[in-house]
Order: structure tokens, then sequence, then C-alpha cells
């Protein structure tokens, strides 16, 4: 959805814990909304006028990648790495300015995988479950089956990129007025990571004014990193309603995070066990707190709005296993959860940390957190006061 962040002065809460991100040089004034952290110091992040950064130090320094061919332009929302060498991107915007490039040499050269087919499409986020099968979730565009009717846009890869397939479904029917996905942080899509059976799952937030909803994806497949590509057999989808802000074309599920990314119950082909938050609201309303946050303990079949929200719009979330917390962002701050969603706590700075480090933020990736401007940050550990 098309999503332009608005920024706002924020009202102090009461600080209940401390910590803070350290704030890192991107040597970069872009706008900062794609970062994913792979591991062993290695991370990445994107953003406007083709903006791409590595860093294989632990972020002690940034690199500025090559801009891709045709894409000083462009609007990267999101960024899918896998080592230090390989990464997909995926920008955002209308029609042929929604696009995927991979990289396997470090961010040195670019290579053109994907365009979006629909002059009226908008790519929203990129998720991929290992390297081989990943999937694109796009604004509604016209159903194959039916061209006078929408459908959520839906696009999976089995082979790392090399191809992309429309899986078209007539539950994900929308009207492009009223409904969407939002390319806030590139998390308004998740999914099991690596799954180590045939089957796995996705959950896809949108809003709009016909209301937030997570739609949760089963599907089929035996890609793997070990054992090649065998074609997907079907993606299933069941819509639910989620207690977040409702009612404007800014309102909605912005973010979902998934905390066990090894569920250890499948019942009814549904994850049984799995727990998940979904945090949003309204962002041309930043400061109020309604509608903020959910939480699953069913793998999203039921949803539950979190009884201490955190405190104003959300756009992305996060879980922290080393710490057994989660962890939400937003422009007007910070906040943390230790009781799965139930409650929020505003993490506030100390009084060694810049008096803003805990705002103006877009997307996670823990330890990273990116922002306008080129702000990124990495966090410290939580402590309570």
């Amino acid at each position: 959805m098309r999503f332009f962040l608005v920024l706002l002065a924020a009202t102090l809460a009461p600080t209940l814990a401390h910590a803070q991100w350290d704030m890192e040089t991107s040597h970069t004034t872009a706008s900062l909304r794609g970062v994913h952290s792979v591991g062993g110091g290695v991370a990445w992040a994107s953003g406007t006028k083709g903006t791409v950064l590595r860093t294989e130090d632990g972020g002690y320094v940034w690199q500025l990648c090559a801009i891709p061919p045709g894409a000083d332009k462009l609007d990267f929302r999101g960024i899918q790495a896998f080592d230090a060498n390989t990464a997909i991107v995926i920008s955002s915007g209308t029609g042929d300015l929604s696009r995927i490039y991979k990289t396997t040499d470090g961010c040195q050269t670019w290579k053109l995988l994907f365009t979006n087919p629909d002059k009226g499409g908008f790519f929203d986020a990129l998720q991929f479950a290992n390297k081989k099968l990943g999937f694109i979730a796009g604004d509604p565009v016209p159903s194959p089956q039916a061209p006078h009717k929408a459908e959520l846009a839906f696009y999976a890869t089995e082979d790392g990129g090399a191809t992309f397939k429309r899986w078209a479904n007539p539950i994900l029917a929308a009207e492009p007025s009223t409904a969407g996905a939002f390319a806030a942080s590139n998390s308004s899509l998740a999914v099991t990571p690596s799954p180590a059976t045939p089957r796995g799952f996705l959950w896809l937030g949108t809003g709009g004014t016909s209301g937030p909803k997570v739609y949760i994806g089963g599907f089929t497949s035996h890609v793997t990193e070990q054992n090649g590509f065998s074609p997907i057999a079907e993606i299933r989808w069941n819509p639910i309603n989620v207690p977040l802000a409702a009612g404007t074309s800014s309102a909605g599920t912005f973010s979902v995070a998934l905390r066990e990314s090894k569920p250890n119950t499948v019942k009814n082909n549904w994850i049984s066990s799995a727990r998940l938050i979904a945090v949003g609201g309204d962002y041309q309303k930043p400061e109020v707190t309604t509608g903020t946050a959910a939480f699953t303990l069913d793998g999203g079949q039921h949803w539950t709005a979190s009884q201490t929200p955190p405190h104003g719009f959300r756009s992305a979330v996060a879980y922290d296993a080393q710490q057994k917390l989660w962890i939400t962002v937003g422009p007007n701050g910070t906040d943390i959860s230790r009781d799965d969603g139930k409650n929020w706590t505003p993490l506030k700075p100390s009084p060694q940390d810049p008096p803003d480090a805990d705002k103006d933020w877009n997307a996670l990736s823990l330890p990273y957190v990116v922002g306008p401007h080129g702000r990124i940050g990495k966090l410290r550990t939580i402590t309570q006061k």
C-alpha cells in the first residue's frame, strides 16, 4: 500500500525499562525501510534512491553498495539477505517501479530478476523461507481468472528468484480502494523459515477501510536448501480479522512476526501452537495507542488485542530470542513485551544516550533498526529500571 510515514513529535510516556539503540554511521541520508541481519556480523539495509548498505563487522562499518542498474530513483522497501555476498532487494512503486534485483558478489553488481507485470500493481513485501523458496505480496490487481475483479497479488519463486509465478486465489479477493498490504517495513508478510517438512505457513497482514486482517497461508513444497527444486503444490488462504485500528485507508496490520521458527504442533493443516504478534495502527495518527498491537497463541486463528498497547503507531515488530522479549518500533518510540504481547512497556533512552534514540524508526531485523535520514541503530541489552 502506498505508505508515507508521518513524523510527528512524541509525548514521552513513563519509563519502565532502559536500553537503547547504539547509533551507527550509515554514510547516507536515504530513508531506510529494509534491513536484514544474517548473523555472524553480516547485515544489509535498503532505502530510497536505490540505496543498499552492507556490513560485515557487526555494524562498525556500513558499506554503500553499487546502485542496481536503472534503480537510482527506486524506493527499496525491503531486502532479504543470505550471506555476505548474496541478497535480494525489492522496490515499491506503481507498476514497473516495483522490481526485484539480486547480487551474488557482495553488491558490486546486480541482476534484475522480476518487474511488476501489472501497471497498477504495487509490491509490499518480500520474504524467503530459504535460499530457493520465496514470496512477494502486493496490492490488489486484476484477477487472472476474472479480470473485472481484483485480488491481492501474490507471487512465489522456487529457484532463488530466477522465476516468479503468480499464485491467484479467490480468497485473496479485495477492492483496490479498500484493502491492501503496507510496504512500511517489509514485514507485513511472515513465513516459516526453512520448512523441514513439505508443509509451510505464511501470514499476510492487510488493512484499509475494509478492516485489518491477517491471511494465513498453508503451502506444500519440497523446496529446501538440501534437496533442491520441487514445485509448490498449492497455497491455501484463510482470512482472519485482527483487533487493530480500523476504518481508514491508513489503518490496519503493518507488521507480523513469528516467535517459534519451528513450531512443534501441526493440527488441521494449521500451526496450532505458534505465537505471533501483529502491530500497526493508523500511520496518520502516530500518537494514538488504541489498536496498535494484538497477539495470537494458536498460529493466527484467533487474535487478542494487547491489554497495555504500545504507545503509538508501530510499523515493525520482532522477537529477541536471546533476551526473551518482543520489541516494536515506530515514529514516536520503541516498546517491549515480556509476556508475548499482552502488555507493552516503553523503552526509553538512558541518560548517556541521545534523547531521540528511541524514535524515528521504520523497520527491524534484530539487533538492527533503521529509519529516515539514514538512521541505523543496534540494540544493546535491555535492563529493568
